[in-house]
């Protein structure tokens, strides 16, 4: 049995890690053991996951296994646009100026800033009252 070719990165966005594979294959998306339609489960998120692979296109190529975990589905997409971002210049360094000027190597470091003492959140105090 000869191995398959398996090409692994993997990508962050606020709390969200995923992880990628790409395996030789028929152009799958598998996202934690579900299928990638049913996991997205709105448009946008689906649109935002996969839109580095606008750059790329592996159909009937490769198959995809995501492993993401932390945050929310927003968050999660974002991680798996940048972790197949990342797998995408394992196969074609070339690439490098296209997607980094489409913005898709940038992780996105914004994270809930978290509350302080004496206050009331993270930037909300408490009412004031001179008399």
């Amino acid at each position: 049995m000869a191995k398959k070719n398996i090409l692994q990165a993997a990508g962050k966005r606020k709390t969200s890690i995923a992880r990628v594979l790409f395996k030789e294959g028929k152009g799958n998306i598998t996202v934690n053991g579900k299928n990638f339609n049913d996991y997205f489960p709105i448009e946008n998120q689906r649109v935002m996951a996969v839109k580095s692979l606008a750059f790329f296109p592996i159909e009937d190529k490769y198959d995809v296994f995501v492993n993401v975990r932390g945050g929310g589905l927003n968050g999660q997409a974002g991680a798996v646009k940048l972790a197949i971002a990342h797998l995408l210049l394992l196969l074609n360094p070339e690439l490098k100026t296209t997607l980094s000027k489409a913005g898709m190597l940038t992780r996105d470091s914004r994270i809930k800033e978290r509350k302080k003492y004496g206050q009331k959140g993270a930037r909300a105090r408490f009412q004031f009252s001179k008399r």
